[in-house]
């Protein structure tokens, strides 16, 4: 059984920097994807960044490129979003879902599993 567990989140002030880490365990593939979500209070949950062990690929949603970074450990099938120069719009719940199949790729919508959320607070 496929479980992510997601840490990290907390409460920063407007140009801080949080790290998240999403550790996935019961991976039965060696290639996979996770991705990092977040919902925030009456908006829609959005795609903020994903990696693909499968090709190396990492993805960012625009308003975050050149603020968050995306970083893999793949012998303990870890990722990890670091997060500087935060603003109050990035708070949310942020979550972290996964794929494991052979030749999975990073998506927005749909992915098999996902773990509980974290909190992140950027206060003005």
């Amino acid at each position: 059984e496929v479980q992510l567990q997601a840490s990290g989140g907390g409460l920063v002030q407007a140009g801080g920097s949080l790290r998240l880490s999403c550790v996935a365990s019961g991976f039965t593939s060696d290639d996979y994807a996770i991705g990092w979500f977040r919902q925030a209070p009456g908006k829609e949950r959005e795609g903020v960044s994903c990696f693909s062990s499968s090709d190396g690929n990492r993805y960012y949603l625009d308003s975050v490129k050149g603020r968050f970074t995306i970083s893999s450990d793949n012998a303990k099938a870890t990722v990890h979003l670091q997060m500087n120069s935060l603003k109050p719009e990035d708070t949310a719940v942020y979550y972290c879902a996964a794929d494991n199949y052979a030749g999975a790729r990073c998506k927005y919508y749909g992915m098999d599993y996902w773990g509980k959320g974290t909190l992140v607070t950027v206060s003005s």
